[in-house]
């Protein structure tokens, strides 16, 4: 066995395997060996079928077999034991592959292309400067989010005469241009319609002020321009509804009215559970955490946007892109040349904040521990948890969630890079000098615009 590397320049390199029969015979003899223990041909008893025959049926496909394990193994052994860092994985390079006879040939060299990693040099210092936001909380912002609860945990009531709200039910029937009913036409006996989306203003005040059993007619075309809210209406596919026009007739057989729920401790109960919040300034107060915390994610998730934009500004390195785009092609079957040109200035970014992180991660012995996998899962868990209003979840229960999910291989992965992010993004904030900006969030959000 010889593995030789050859550079093509400091990014490109090409990696020679040369193999002789000393490296696979033997392993080729054990697996047809194990072929004969297990072989049923018609004619033998079983593990007695001559060693010949086995190797006139399956000796070329497994010393193919074999002869790829002991390249693949082999490749992954020079790179762990030379230290080379690699991007992606080596691409076979057939213009360069000798003409292989395995009839007559015991003796093979193969060709791999190295996409080579590049040498990360980060210049970051005290003399930049990155803005660090904080959002300054206002009376809308405290009036929207005891909205949002109240919203949240109101009902729908009887009601006497339709107002502009409200959602009716009842029955729904085609008339032609006399108001006549069209026995073959669309209806549907039990529906509902909201009356606050209607967008034709004249229709929508006929339908306010009505009570169960007054009927409206009225053309679906222009109180629902939208063919998706048609087909809700008559129960239909939406492409069913494309071409309907006309009037229909709509007879009202209920009426509901949505009431938000007020403020008090029935309301602080259902939300964060029994006797925990006992007043409205508790209540104020939960809701100020809140918001903090919710305008603190976004700060952070800004102020590492920018902290990573800088980063990959200061920072510059090329990359070996043409080996990139023949893996990309290769690892990608069902993708395009074209497609992987489009999406490669996207792909370029990406790897290229990678290999900075990783540096940093490397070069600071960045460890994640269980424990933090563990206590990440549960944050997470727990804010999932609170945006479907489960504020009074125990800790017993978000634990147990938190454990399932990282269970999950993706997940898994998916909270492990989030730490790693976080805790690159604590040393790169002390690389830089961080300037602290009082913003409204009407001033924050137009940060994303640009």
């Amino acid at each position: 066995m010889n593995v030789t590397k050859e550079n093509i320049d400091d990014l490109n390199a090409v990696l020679k395997v040369k193999i002789e029969k000393a490296d696979y015979e033997d392993k080729v003899e054990t697996v047809l060996k194990d072929y004969r223990k297990k072989a049923t041909i018609k004619g033998f008893r079983p593990g007695m079928v001559p060693i010949g025959l086995i190797k006139k049926m399956y000796g070329r496909a497994v010393q193919i077999d074999e002869i790829n394990k002991v390249v693949t193994d082999n490749i992954q052994k020079y790179l762990t034991d030379e230290k080379l860092e690699i991007l992606g994985d080596p691409l076979p390079k057939p213009d360069e592959q000798e003409t292989i006879d395995f009839d007559t040939q015991e003796e093979f060299t193969f060709s791999f292309e190295l996409g080579l990693t590049p040498q990360v040099d980060l210049k970051l210092s005290k003399k930049n400067k990155v803005n660090e936001y904080d959002i300054v909380i206002d009376a809308k912002m405290r009036k929207d989010y005891l909205e949002n609860y109240t919203r949240r945990y109101g009902e729908l009531r009887k009601a006497d005469l339709t107002e502009e709200k409200d959602v009716i039910k009842g029955k729904i029937e085609a008339i032609d241009n006399e108001g006549n009913l069209i026995p073959e036409g669309p209806s549907v006996d039990d529906t509902s319609l909201g009356i606050d989306i209607i967008k034709d203003n004249k229709i929508k005040e006929d339908f306010i002020g009505k009570s169960v059993g007054d009927s409206i007619d009225f053309d679906i075309k222009k109180a629902y321009p939208n063919d998706t809210e048609i087909a809700g209406i008559l129960h239909k596919k939406k492409e069913e509804v494309e071409n309907l026009e006309g009037n229909f007739r709509f007879t009202v057989n209920d009426i509901s009215r949505f009431y938000p729920a007020e403020v008090g401790q029935e309301l602080f109960n259902k939300i964060f559970g029994e006797g925990v919040v006992n007043s409205d300034e508790e209540f104020m107060k939960k809701i100020e955490e809140e918001i903090k915390a919710n305008l603190k994610r976004e700060s952070d998730f800004k102020l590492m946007m920018d902290i990573k934009a800088l980063a990959m500004e200061k920072t510059d390195f090329q990359l070996p892109e043409e080996f990139l785009k023949k893996w990309l092609l290769r690892v990608n079957e069902k993708t395009t040349e074209e497609q992987i040109e489009k999406e490669f200035d996207s792909f370029r970014k990406d790897l290229k904040w990678q290999l900075i992180r990783n540096k940093v991660a490397r070069d600071n012995e960045v460890k994640i521990t269980e424990e933090e996998l563990q206590k990440e899962a549960e944050n997470i868990t727990r804010y999932q948890f609170q945006q479907y209003g489960l504020f009074y979840a125990t800790d017993e229960q978000i634990a147990n969630y938190a454990k399932e999910t990282l269970k999950r291989e993706e997940d898994a992965k998916r909270i492990a890079d989030k730490i790693l992010e976080e805790k690159v993004l604590v040393f790169l904030k002390d690389m830089v000098k961080l300037e602290s900006k009082d913003v409204t969030v009407e001033e924050f959000n137009k940060l994303f615009e640009s």
